[in-house]
C-alpha cells in the first residue's frame, strides 16, 4: 500500500503549520497509534459507510484500500461524491465521482481518472479532517452539535443514495429475467 498513516502523522509533527492537529488530537485521545482504522474517529463514524464497488485506476489496483478511500470520501463535510453509470458497460459498474466547492471554484473528478498522487492527497485532506473534527467535538460544546448533526445527515444521505442504488439493480434484474421468461415462452410456441 502507497499510504503509510503512521509516516503521514510523523510528517504532520514535523511541519511546524500542522503539528498542532497531531498535539491537540493526543491531548484529548491519547498516543495515535495503529493504522487508521484504530483510530475512534474511523470506529465511531466512517466504519458506517457501507461499500459500494467502483471504477479504479487498473495500475493502482493494488496500491491503495479502496473501501477506505471511499469511507473518507462519503464521510467528509469537505465534499460530495456519486456514483455514476459507465456507459455502454455491465449496468453494475459505477464511476465514483468527487465534488469539492471551494468558494467560487468546484472541481469534479473521477477516481478512476487519477493519479497515485492525487489519490495520496485525498487520503492526507479527509484524514486531516476527520481529526480536525473529532478534536472540535471535544473542544467546542456548540461545535460538537453541529459537526454530529452533519454527520448524521451524511449517513442517512448515504443510506439513500445506496438503498436507490440497489433498487436499480433489483429493477434490472427484474427486467432481464422478465424478459428470459418470455424468450423461453415464444420459443415454445
Amino acid at each position: 500500500m502507497l499510504f503509510n498513516f503512521q509516516a503521514f502523522i510523523a510528517e504532520l509533527r514535523e511541519k511546524e503549520d500542522k503539528k498542532e492537529i497531531v498535539e491537540k488530537y493526543e491531548k484529548w485521545f491519547g498516543p495515535i497509534q495503529g493504522d487508521i482504522k484504530d483510530q475512534q474517529w474511523y470506529k465511531e463514524y466512517l466504519i458506517n459507510f457501507a461499500n459500494q464497488s467502483f471504477r479504479i485506476p487498473e495500475e493502482l489496483k493494488e496500491e491503495f484500500d479502496w473501501k477506505l478511500l471511499l469511507q473518507l470520501v462519503a464521510g467528509s463535510f469537505s465534499s460530495e461524491c456519486l456514483f455514476d453509470k459507465v456507459p455502454d458497460t455491465d449496468p453494475t459498474e459505477r464511476d465514483l465521482t468527487i465534488s469539492v466547492k471551494s468558494g467560487d471554484q468546484s472541481v469534479v473528478k473521477k477516481v478512476s481518472e487519477l493519479w497515485s498522487f492525487q489519490i495520496m492527497r485525498l487520503y492526507e485532506i479527509y484524514i486531516e479532517e476527520q481529526m480536525n473534527l473529532h478534536i472540535l467535538i471535544k473542544e467546542e460544546e456548540k461545535e460538537a452539535e453541529a459537526i454530529l448533526g452533519q454527520r448524521h445527515l451524511r449517513l442517512e444521505r448515504r443510506r439513500l443514495m445506496i438503498d436507490s442504488l440497489d433498487r436499480e439493480a433489483l429493477k434490472k434484474e427484474a427486467a432481464a429475467e422478465q424478459e428470459n421468461k418470455m424468450s423461453d415462452l415464444m420459443s415454445q410456441l
